[in-house]
């Protein structure tokens, strides 16, 4: 039933890409929209869920929020060395790197994964916690595609690298979901993996697809589209129950 599930997080996933890859021509409410659906992920689903999950405390603070900071600092290291060495090259500095859009692409693929093994363990327990996890993975891998597809072309990848990555994140629940049937993962270890993972996907989103955002269009409809990313994850949220 899991599997059976995932197939429709499948089709959404690619919707999400389709969805993105149609609109280029108002590319700054693509990235604006983009900015607020990640915005929205990181802090009204991942944070929480990786603060539950991952209950421990190190030196006073929540585990979690050590491994969310953790996955920010990554992020921002990992980006300036790959420019510092671009710009070793002769890259200007204004340049955008591919492997940083591939490198985030592969991680929201890794998160997919982690979505269709959350499904198929949610079934495991009952139907009805299956039926309310179906229904977050399956919104909310909407803003998934959406996100992969635009944040591999941001970086400067060719197209058919866009969509490769977006395929790969379709599939990944559906291989998560088969996962699940083999094997459980411990609930700390998915709690840290969401800190981490939330932190990395939070810089992006604060410091290179908002403001790549605002560059060139400073609109209130790009705002709008920011806005409206964030609500529309707190709509999903709040109807699978949290």
């Amino acid at each position: 039933m899991a599997v059976v599930v995932a197939l429709g997080a499948f089709l959404m996933t690619l919707f999400g890409g389709w969805t993105a890859q149609r609109v280029t021509d108002r590319r700054h409410l693509v990235l604006g929209l983009a900015g607020g659906l990640m915005l929205g992920v990181v802090g009204l689903d991942l944070l929480p869920e990786a603060l539950e999950a991952a209950g421990g405390t190190v030196f006073g603070v929540p585990e979690a929020l050590l491994l969310f900071v953790g996955g920010f600092l990554f992020a921002h290291v990992v980006e300036r060395l790959l420019a510092v060495r671009r710009a070793a090259h002769g890259v200007e500095a204004g340049d955008r790197v591919p492997q940083v859009g591939l490198t985030a692409a592969a991680a929201m693929v890794l998160h997919s994964l982690m979505d269709g093994i959350a499904l198929g363990a949610a079934f495991q327990v009952s139907g009805g916690m299956g039926v309310t996890v179906a229904l977050a993975v399956i919104t909310h891998d909407f803003a998934d595609g959406f996100n992969t597809y635009t944040i591999t072309t941001l970086y400067g990848n060719a197209r058919r690298k866009a969509v490769a990555m977006l395929v790969a994140d379709a599939v990944a629940p559906v291989v998560g979901a088969g996962i699940a049937t083999l094997l459980t993962l411990p609930e700390e270890l998915l709690g840290a993996y969401l800190g981490f993972f939330g932190g990395a996907l939070l810089y992006l989103a604060a410091a290179e697809i908002l403001p790549e955002a605002h560059h060139e269009h400073p609109a209130r409809t790009t705002l709008l589209c920011t806005v409206a990313g964030v609500a529309f994850i707190w709509l999903v949220v709040g109807l699978s129950g949290g």
